[in-house]
């Protein structure tokens, strides 16, 4: 058997830069061990396979090198590229998941692909885990989850970018991720907020660009900051720029994408 692979970075313009995923076109599912065996091949943080239910409407799911994963955003960025660029899509594509409900894409005309997510507001958490506190190098001033992951909001954009962390001790929040945010510094005019994400307990250590999470980071910060558009900047060492906005009760996450590498999965 063979399959068609690219792999595409997610949430920039620049190869090398932002969150790279694979992704898979088939023409029907393989079994999941099948998948995971790929994605574990591929070592990406991600890879996505797509299968066509009708025109322009496609069942997505995403496998990390050690677990299928509910929900991610760069390699839902990722695979529209695909679809956009290689396989003949057009308008508005729709992706159906197991876990997060349908998925709405459409390209803007000057690339930009753009996302519809759930809104995943985060909540205040009452009790917050010892291994969120030991696993991080900073105190948050405040702790909210999701569905998705625990957030921990810092004072400043520097800390953010400083902190370091303990692998052992976030995978003990499993099933949940760990994001860490805050308010960027006014020097930084050009974004809102910056994050950084840690999922040791379902992918790696630090993913570069996590477009899920901004399902929850956006709503956050569109109360605390009082508007409903915001530009967001994910600062691993790859980094990605990640533009959000809210709709009535959808999160809109968009960001640019640029192929690596187009080849072929012998099986």
């Amino acid at each position: 058997m063979e399959l068609a692979i690219y792999v595409v970075d997610a949430f920039t313009k620049q190869q090398f830069k932002g969150n790279s995923a694979a992704v898979v076109p088939l023409s029907e599912w393989l079994q999941p061990e099948v998948m995971q065996s790929i994605a574990a091949e591929n070592n990406l943080s991600e890879t996505a396979f797509i299968c066509p239910l009708s025109a322009n409407q496609y069942e997505i799911r995403w496998f990390s090198p050690l677990t299928e994963i509910d929900f991610c955003g760069h390699a839902t960025l990722a695979a529209s590229f695909v679809i956009f660029q290689y396989l003949g899509g057009e308008g508005e594509i729709e992706f159906s998941t197991r876990e997060v409900g349908s998925l709405f894409v459409k390209q803007h005309s000057d690339g930009r692909i753009e996302m519809s997510f759930p809104n995943q507001c985060p909540e205040l958490v009452e009790q917050v885990p010892e291994a969120l506190l030991a696993g991080l190098s900073v105190t948050p001033i405040q702790v909210l989850k999701n569905r998705q992951a625990y957030f921990a909001i810092v004072a400043s954009e520097q800390e953010v970018r400083n902190l370091s962390y303990r692998s052992e001790q976030l995978k003990q929040l499993a099933p949940y991720d760990v994001v860490v945010s805050a308010k960027a510094s006014a020097t930084t005019t050009r974004y809102d907020f910056i994050s950084r994400y840690f999922w040791p307990a379902n992918g790696g250590d630090e993913d570069p660009v996590t477009g899920s999470v901004h399902a929850g980071l956006a709503p956050y910060w569109a109360k605390q900051l009082a508007k409903d558009e915001l530009m967001a900047y994910q600062a691993s060492a790859r980094g990605g720029i990640l533009y959000c906005r809210l709709s009535n009760d959808r999160v809109l996450v968009s960001g640019f994408a640029v192929l690596y590498l187009k080849g072929t999965v012998f099986i």
